[in-house]
């Protein structure tokens, strides 16, 4: 039984492959179509898992597409008009936008059937209850709460329900526009950022200011009931193109200046800080509430809102580490998987099983692959029968404080890198941050860099959970420990964290493992490989192409090491290029 599960036709559009209640894949297009913001149908996506299975659309059972184009479009009209009742002319302009994203989706649905076929079964999941399946499906627990919260999913801001064995019951729903996750966009925008892209951005300048406007963001949500969110109205206004925005009453009650450019970095650091803290304060009193209702310890949590790790972090403090779950990718993405997992359950009613906490499911490459693209570029290359002499040169080179790029296995699926596409460097290593982040990263200040440990490591240097391995949530350092790296600890003794288990990715535990032998702990800087601007690196090509336009000093794929530099080691020398193709035609891809 093969389900191929499509998100909607929104930003972070995915596609997911399940067969026989096994993950075959699970793929963003925009990490194929190398386009940040990649919306409608996920064609290359659709192929990758295509791919997978080995087979046209005639092998696919089962669609299950995370929209339900006319729903949504009805709920948002409605909710437009209750917003400016009083103003017919903005409610118009509301319409007639509502209307032409109607036709958009509608004329995504149909050229998807017309690719399928006729006779091919599409089913309908609406939005939400394709982030509760996500969040639910993958999590370890048999019984939980699930909440959901975007900013708006099928004309839907949210929702509520419980999960039992394999079977999701829906409480109620959120509804659009009181929705924290709009609230948090709009700040975001306020503050100069790119809204539903850098929302982390101000997730980490929170850090740095103190809540100064809590109070303005506590009346603006002071008519919610218990278990619920609900914006004052007052506070909303239609805007530039018809969106929703924040009315001046907003900016009456704050006292900040109407124009974001007079903002100072005082002002926008306690803008930041507000936002955040009462975000958290704000979803923390829905789930004890709804706990206490329902007698549930567990909670699963989907939905845009928490890709933001600081907030799950402090949602941990009050569930507790062992009771919290957000899937890998709990946004947008993550619906596609949703949608399927939902169909396989609810639908075809299989048993659920246990999945494997790793997300490693996008594409991966043989030696031959990637030797054909080294070629096929010119590039100069060592290649490493022995895998023990390839970690050996690799930990050399993090010595000698060189930045590598590390390409191993299938890629990761989420907003994320985890260790199959990533940059790594020591932490110990001098000018390491201002390196990343003015020659590879292009990035704030602001912004911390994540570091790998051995999950088994972990305990003796911090207080994690689960969480950290998909890095959806941060450690503490635990008190007394020293010599951790200066400049990676946040404060209140934060940290971003990666834990990596020898099942989950062997090769990078192993590297960690080698490089702790030789340093004061077996700790890496784990960041994104990619180029400032673009989406996480796939390919062998996407690769090459940023290793060689940013500042990396080497690439590692598979066995195959390119430096832009001699390497400087008492290790024997590598193999070149030209013995490097003898070698290699006599092992298996």
């Amino acid at each position: 039984m093969r389900i191929l599960g499509l998100s909607s036709f929104g930003h972070d559009t995915s596609a997911a492959l399940l067969e026989d209640g096994v993950i075959r894949a699970v793929i963003e297009e925009s990490k194929l179509s190398r386009q940040k913001d990649a919306r409608g149908l996920p064609a290359a996506a659709m192929k990758f898992c295509l791919s997978k299975a080995g087979a046209g659309w005639e092998g696919v059972d089962c669609i299950a597409l995370t929209a339900t184009p006319m729903r949504g479009w009805m709920r948002r009209s409605a909710a437009g008009a209750r917003i400016s009742p009083l103003d017919p002319m903005a409610a118009g302009h509301a319409q007639v936008r509502e209307v032409g994203r109607l036709a958009r989706e509608l004329g995504y649905l149909r050229l998807l059937r017309h690719q399928t076929g006729a006779k091919k079964r599409i089913t309908n999941i609406e939005h939400h209850m394709s982030h509760a399946a996500s969040a639910f499906f993958l999590s370890p627990f048999e019984r939980a709460l699930v909440i959901t919260m975007d900013e708006d999913g099928d004309g839907r801001s949210g929702m509520i329900a419980i999960g039992e064995g394999a079977r999701l019951r829906k409480l109620r729903d959120i509804r659009y526009p009181h929705s924290l996750a709009w609230l948090y966009s709009r700040i975001t925008e306020i503050l100069g950022f790119v809204p539903h892209a850098e929302e982390h951005k101000t997730q980490w300048l929170s850090l740095g200011g103190e809540p100064a406007y809590r109070e303005v963001f506590r009346d603006m949500l002071s008519q919610s009931g218990n278990g619920s969110v609900r914006l004052d109205y007052s506070y909303l206004d239609h805007g530039v193109g018809d969106r929703f925005v924040l009315s001046s009453k907003f900016w009456q009650k704050s006292g900040l200046p109407k124009n974001s450019n007079e903002f100072t970095d005082e002002q926008r650091r306690a803008l930041a800080a507000s936002v955040q803290q009462s975000c958290a304060e704000k979803v923390g009193e829905v789930i004890d509430s709804l706990r206490r209702e329902h007698s549930i310890h567990d909670v699963c949590l989907g939905g845009g809102l928490f890709n933001n790790s600081l907030l799950v972090a402090s949602l941990e403090q009050i569930v507790g580490l062992d009771h919290l779950f957000v899937p890998p990718a709990p946004g947008n993405s993550g619906t596609a998987l949703g949608a399927a997992l939902y169909v396989q359950h609810h639908e075809q009613h299989m048993p659920r099983k246990p999945y494997r906490s790793t997300s490693y499911w996008g594409p991966s490459y043989s030696r031959h692959e990637i030797k054909d693209v080294l070629d096929n570029c010119k590039a100069r290359f060592s290649f490493q029968v022995m895998r023990d002499r390839q970690m050996d040169q690799a930990v050399q080179l993090l010595l000698g404080g060189k930045i590598i790029g590390w390409f191993q296995g299938p890629a990761e699926f989420g907003p994320r890198a985890l260790g199959n596409r990533s940059v790594l460097a020591s932490p110990w290593a001098p000018y390491v941050k201002e390196n990343l982040n003015d020659f590879i990263k292009h990035r704030e200040w602001f912004r911390p860099f994540a570091v790998s440990v051995p999950v088994e490591d972990a305990p003796r240097y911090f207080e994690c959970s689960g969480l950290c391995e998909s890095m959806n949530s941060l450690a503490r350092v635990r008190p007394g420990v020293e010599g951790l790296p200066e400049g990676f600890v946040l404060p209140g003794g934060l940290v971003r964290l990666h834990t990596v288990s020898k099942e989950a990715n062997p090769a990078l535990w192993d590297l960690l493992k080698r490089f702790g032998l030789q340093s004061p702990a077996p700790m890496l800087i784990n960041t994104s490989f990619n180029l400032f601007g673009e989406p996480l690196v796939v390919s062998p090509l996407d690769a090459i192409r940023s290793y060689a336009c940013s500042g990396i000093d080497a690439l590692l794929m598979d066995n195959f090491l390119l430096t832009k530099a001699p390497i400087a080691s008492a290790s024997a020398p590598v193999r070149e290029t030209t013995s490097g193709s003898a070698v290699l035609s006599r092992i298996s891809a």
